[in-house]
């Protein structure tokens, strides 16, 4: 079955939505989308009226509106690029740590990062303090990809475990990650200890990120669930998902999306369930008015508007794939798992339904002359297991909106009644240990909440331990 034939069914009413708490198992036809030329008339308009004729214009229609969604895979236009004189000087660092001289360092035992050899940086000699030699040997590689690996280290003097995220640095631009992650100091975000380069034999300058380690991921602790046949443990879900919220407050509130929010940038730690996010590389300052690719976000995760091609989108794509990583946890599996981008927006459709003509002015108004096929919302109630609590289903319909405005702010999504159990004093970990830090709020996190919208974020008992909190 292609995709044309898919869409012609889901319109015409003759197939109904799969529940997504069903068989993981079951097996998926793979959708692809048409590409031969209709010239019967021109796409997107509707003249007949027989039924066959009907959806007939409805499959043209959609695969018009798709073939102009569809963004390319690879734009130039995301780029923060050194002034051209610099292109040929060697990267400086204005880090205080080491008073804006070059820190690359010298590698005592082969060229890289691979597993077992070591590499050494020097850190201080600022302000009269002695210098001194960090060294880090490589351990395991603990994460792969296109933007380099990642290592998991040990640092010889003081034995610390640390994540060593290694990428090619290209001397042309900045390293937007680099700029982000210094700006960061929050709890629920992975902690930058400090950074250098490294350079090989040929020539290749590398950045090398130091990173506090974290063991786990959301990923891995569903699979774990998955595997023993069990639902993620519902005090998880909310630690999990509240936490996220938290350190979306806090990077939102400073103008950064981070746009790649997915279960395997989500770290654990299996002892405390204390959560933080990771992996800024894909994240940016969002500024309005200035365009940013709209090809980003791993594709599960990946908020429609993106998928229509918005150029000019708002943090609110990463409450979008926080909907779904909620989702996730709640049903065991992908609640959107499309093959495609095209194959994505349909799996959305078969939930959401047809989005009105608001809402597609509002994710992309340059796709409003385009019409869809008119398919039923599939109620959230029949998404998830009848014995899902309400709350839970609640969250994730105020998060899965077509509409970015119509989304959850981060300390909005804090304050729903699905994690009043969390402000329970009462409340601990399945094992009897007491929950991670989870009302640690900073000043600067507050700026502008009403005393009103404090009092229903932090319960009366985390009040009174934080001297900065009206109690």
């Amino acid at each position: 079955m292609n995709v044309m034939r898919r869409l012609r069914s889901l319109a015409s009413g003759r197939s109904s939505v799969t529940d997504p708490g069903g068989d993981a198992g079951t097996k998926r036809a793979k959708f692809e989308l048409e590409r031969e030329a209709d010239t019967s008339e021109p796409l997107g308009v509707v003249a007949r009226t027989s039924e066959a004729s009907h959806q007939q214009d409805v499959v043209v229609g959609l695969k018009g509106t798709l073939r102009n969604i569809l963004v390319p895979e690879f734009e130039n236009v995301d780029v923060d690029w050194l002034p051209k004189e610099m292109h040929e000087m060697k990267i400086k660092d204005d880090n205080v740590n080491n008073g804006g001289k070059e820190i690359i360092p010298g590698v005592v035992n082969g060229n890289g990062m691979e597993t077992g050899h070591i590499i050494a940086t020097t850190i201080g000699g600022l302000n009269g303090q002695p210098k001194q030699t960090i060294s880090y040997m490589a351990e395991r590689v603990v994460g792969t990809g296109s933007f380099g690996i990642v290592f998991q280290a040990k640092c010889l003097e003081t034995e610390e475990i640390v994540a060593i995220k290694k990428v090619l640095q290209d001397k042309r631009y900045k390293n937007r990650e680099l700029q982000i992650m210094r700006m960061l100091d929050h709890p629920n975000i992975v902690q930058l200890k400090r950074f250098f380069y490294s350079a090989t034999d040929k020539d290749d300058l590398y950045l090398n990120l130091v990173l506090g380690y974290v063991p786990e991921t959301v990923y891995r602790i569903v699979k774990h669930f998955n595997r023993v046949k069990q639902q993620v443990t519902l005090i998880y879900v909310k630690l999990y998902t509240y936490q996220i919220f938290r350190a979306l407050a806090y990077i939102h509130g400073i103008g950064v999306s981070h746009r790649d929010i997915k279960p395997q940038n989500l770290l654990v730690n299996p002892h405390t369930h204390q959560l933080k996010l990771c992996d800024f590389g894909s994240a940016k300052m969002l500024v309005k008015g200035e365009p940013n690719i709209s090809y980003i976000c791993s594709r599960y995760y990946r908020a429609p508007e993106l998928i229509f091609g918005a150029t000019e989108y708002t943090s609110a794509i990463d409450i979008w794939s926080v909907g779904c990583v909620l989702a996730e946890l709640l049903l065991g599996q992908l609640i959107f798992p499309g093959e495609s981008s095209v194959d994505q927006l349909v799996e959305i459709i078969k939930v959401l339904g047809t989005p009105t003509r608001e809402e597609i002015k509002c994710m992309n108004h340059n796709c409003m002359e385009f019409k869809f096929p008119q398919i039923k919302t599939h109620p959230w109630h029949k998404v998830f297991d009848k014995r899902m609590p309400p709350e839970a289903v609640d969250l994730v319909s105020r998060l899965l909106q077509y509409s970015p405005n119509m989304r959850c702010a981060p300390l909005e999504a804090c304050m729903h009644p699905f994690f009043d159990e969390l402000r329970d004093p009462n409340t601990c970990l399945p094992n009897g240990h007491p929950l991670p830090p989870l009302f640690n709020f900073k000043p600067k996190e507050l700026m502008g909440t009403s005393p009103e919208m404090i009092a229903r974020l932090i319960p009366e008992h985390a009040r009174k331990q934080n001297p900065i909190l009206p109690v």
